[in-house]
């Protein structure tokens, strides 16, 4: 399985060719399972709602293209996940990214990121692509 960063997830959905490096591409079309955490329509919503992004259709059928449309898996926040995601090193205090990393641990996938503090996890090695 690989478990996209929201942004990796915007970026692929909205078929941003220019920011889809070809090994994801590669790496993705040999997987037979994509997901994406419940946190990430948290964070689609918020950045649409404050303007940080602008989505090319409205919310709710930006949604169903991006998960039901896609056959992209949306990987609810189990309380395992709760735990993993608190007891993880400081490196990152935001929330949602944490979320999505302990996402990652607890279904033994591959994440997908760009975020530079993702590589300073230990738990991750072997299995972020960048």
């Amino acid at each position: 399985m690989i478990v996209l960063d929201t942004h990796i997830w915007l970026w692929w959905i909205n078929q941003d060719q220019d920011r889809i490096k070809p090994a994801w591409t590669a790496r993705l079309d040999r997987t037979e399972q994509v997901g994406v955490s419940a946190i990430s329509c948290f964070e689609v919503a918020w950045l649409t709602r404050h303007g940080r992004i602008e989505l090319p259709d409205p919310e709710d059928e930006w949604f169903d293209k991006a998960l039901e449309g896609s056959g992209i898996m949306l990987l609810p926040i189990t309380p395992r996940i709760a735990r993993l995601a608190v007891r993880l090193p400081e490196h990152h205090r935001d929330p949602q990214d944490r979320l999505i990393i302990a996402t990652a641990l607890a279904h033994d996938a591959t994440l997908i990121s760009v975020d530079d503090k993702f590589a300073d996890y230990m738990e991750l090695a072997g299995r972020l692509l960048q």
